[in-house]
């Protein structure tokens, strides 16, 4: 009887460590790390031209088309006088409710509801559990020092006995400075009934870099209008509205716009290889630059409201 000799099993190779992920050449290292660092350097440039160049024009766009619509609410009879509008619905943010003229700061800006940082980047905002200006009690109003415009970054020069005025559709409100606040400063004294205050609200410190809160109170001095009835309540308010808060709304938009600076990083990484350095760079240059952008925009909101 024939034995057949066992056939001995496949030895299976296992690949070296070496092999397990491959290797980039020199040359596509190069560029993929060329890729990182663009995109790093978009998201960097987008930061400083928000800040010095690009915020300013933003909040000034923002105040024309504003300044537009109140006063065409004016003419026609449909300015805000509360906290609701005709329909019995909240303001919504961003609605102009008044002008506020602060001739000392050479100021005059249109005042919208809302205070959230998203609210604040087209200029100052009213806080929407206060009345609004010229009437009875104390309204808030608050801006940012530095980025979008800085229309409050002088707010700690005012002194007392300097003139406010405010226009809403009630009509012209006249406010004398009767101090300016930091934190450990005094109260105001509480207000008589009938009688109206304003509060300017703003940061002080170096610019950029805010280590306090600075408000200025104003006393109004002209008949205070009629004040509707209060819908929204302090408790109310929410948390992104108080100062020195951030719009954490921002965060979908600055993912997403990190998400396509990796992306168009990584596509010019393939593009530059295949293409050529300039014509990649000439097709990835602006879309990375509008990328850094609009995440440096981003980062702003989620940044404290009065910076």
């Amino acid at each position: 009887m024939t034995t057949t000799a066992p056939v001995p099993a496949p030895v299976l190779a296992l690949p070296s460590p070496d092999a397990a992920l491959p290797h980039l050449e020199a040359s596509a290292r190069a560029r993929v790390l060329g890729s990182a660092l663009a995109a790093a350097g978009a998201l960097l440039l987008g930061l400083v031209l928000q800040a010095v160049v690009v915020s300013p024009l933003h909040e000034s766009r923002d105040q024309h088309v504003r300044y537009d619509q109140l006063r065409s609410a004016l003419a026609n009879g449909t300015a805000p006088v509360g906290q609701i509008s005709a329909d019995d619905a909240l303001l919504p943010t961003g609605t102009p409710v008044a002008i506020l003229r602060v001739p000392a700061l050479h100021l005059d800006a249109v005042v919208s509801e809302g205070t959230t940082s998203q609210a604040l980047l087209s200029g100052p905002g009213h806080r929407r559990d206060t009345p609004l200006p010229g009437q009875s009690g104390a309204s808030v109003v608050m801006g940012r020092q530095s980025t979008f415009g800085g229309p409050f970054a002088h707010l700690d020069r005012l002194t007392t006995g300097a003139t406010i005025t405010t226009v809403t559709g009630q009509g012209t409100a006249v406010y004398r400075v009767t101090g300016v606040r930091r934190s450990g400063s005094a109260l105001p004294a509480v207000l008589a009934p009938g009688a109206g205050r304003l509060t300017l609200v703003s940061a002080t410190g170096t610019r950029f870099l805010p280590s306090d809160v600075v408000r200025v109170d104003a006393q109004l001095v002209s008949d205070p209008f009629v004040t509707p009835r209060a819908v929204v309540s302090a408790p109310e308010l929410a948390a992104s509205e108080r100062a020195f808060a951030g719009d954490p709304d921002a965060w979908p938009w600055l993912v997403i716009a990190l998400a396509g600076l990796v992306l168009v990083a990584l596509a010019a990484a393939f593009l530059r290889g295949w293409w050529g350095r300039w014509q990649t760079w000439l097709t990835c240059g602006p879309a990375l630059l509008l990328l850094g952008l609009l995440a440096g925009q981003q980062v702003f909101v989620l940044l404290p409201n009065l910076l």
